[in-house]
């Protein structure tokens, strides 16, 4: 007979159902989850805007009036790192600032200036002036519901213009005021604990996808880095770039600011210097990208984290928030 129960459809179902009301009677918050999207993983974020409702901002509202704001890419990143990976590491850094102080999280947009990258399948660009649009109307958004200061993190190097000009524009044109926040943490980062990293050595080109950038998303977003189908890049550098490479190697600042002038631009621009016509993979390094270490990810992470909280204590010390 118990067979004949276990095999019947209809009443399996029936038995199911049965089951199920009586766990939900006793454990709804678990079951109602169970019950739901299986894809979803996120848990909810302090201060991160995307998981906040509204009575919580106007909470926060009451603790302080600073926001930081990435401003990140959406751009190939080599055989193992995902596309979104100077948009998904911005936001864990700022995530991971606001669990240590008070301060709004409040990411804008996913792509920004990558039209260096184009020549690989997934990448996005946009216009440095539509960039710039958006993030300074986003801040006007925040400055009329009373946020007031803004700690721009730029998470994709070739934002750089671009921060500087979102900063000044919401300097010049708003009541808001904005600070770069890799600039303005950069006098207290803790430059001993930096140095204690176990770095390769420096005779290897090791940028954009390479060792740095892997190992701090092995830190911040493991889960999305593919290191088994990481490889060593084949660089065809163009003979300027060549010849300048062991001085920039070397640490020669004027060099390096010649050699990225020069490299990884856009290939209507003709200077042959895009990442399709300099990498075989999208990695702009000849290093392994497999050396990369979730430790030196981590404490890269760290020294910035603590380095961007102690400047906005200081900066809380010279102008206390008044709600």
């Amino acid at each position: 007979m118990r067979s004949l129960f276990l095999t019947s459809p209809r009443i399996r179902s029936k038995a199911r159902f049965v089951a199920a009301s009586i766990a939900l009677a006793t454990t709804a918050p678990s079951i109602s989850l169970a019950q739901t999207n299986p894809l979803w993983t996120q848990e909810k974020i302090r201060n991160y805007l995307p998981h906040m409702t509204v009575p919580e901002v106007q909470d926060l509202l009451t603790r302080t009036d600073m926001v930081i704001i990435p401003v990140a890419a959406l751009e190939q990143h080599g055989l193992h790192l995902p596309i979104g990976t100077d948009y998904l590491n911005g936001v864990e850094q700022a995530k991971l600032i606001a669990q240590q102080v008070d301060v709004l999280v409040a990411p804008i947009l996913l792509p920004g200036q990558s039209p260096y990258h184009m020549g690989f399948e997934g990448t996005i660009t946009l216009p440095s002036t539509l960039v710039q649009e958006v993030y300074v109307e986003a801040v006007k958004s925040l400055l009329a519901h009373g946020f007031k200061r803004f700690l721009i993190l730029n998470a994709h190097g070739g934002n750089r213009a671009i921060t500087t000009f979102i900063v000044d524009r919401i300097n010049q044109e708003t009541a808001g005021i904005a600070v770069d926040l890799g600039a303005v943490a950069g006098p207290f980062r803790d430059r001993g604990r930096m140095a204690s990293i176990p770095l390769p050595d420096g005779t290897m080109l090791d940028r954009h996808g390479g060792t740095p950038e892997t190992s701090s998303s092995l830190y911040l977003m493991p889960t999305l880095v593919d290191l088994e189908a990481a490889r060593p890049a084949t660089i065809t550098l163009t003979p300027e770039l060549e010849a300048m490479l062991p001085d920039v190697l070397a640490g020669d600042p004027t060099a390096l600011t010649v050699f990225l002038a020069e490299g990884l631009k856009d290939e209507a621009t003709g200077k042959g210097t895009s990442s399709i016509e300099m990498s075989s993979t999208g990695v702009w390094g000849s290093r392994d990208p497999r050396e990369a270490t979730v430790e030196r990810g981590r404490i890269s992470t760290e020294v910035f984290v603590d380095a961007a909280v102690a400047f906005i204590d200081r900066w809380n010390e010279l102008r206390p928030y008044r709600p």
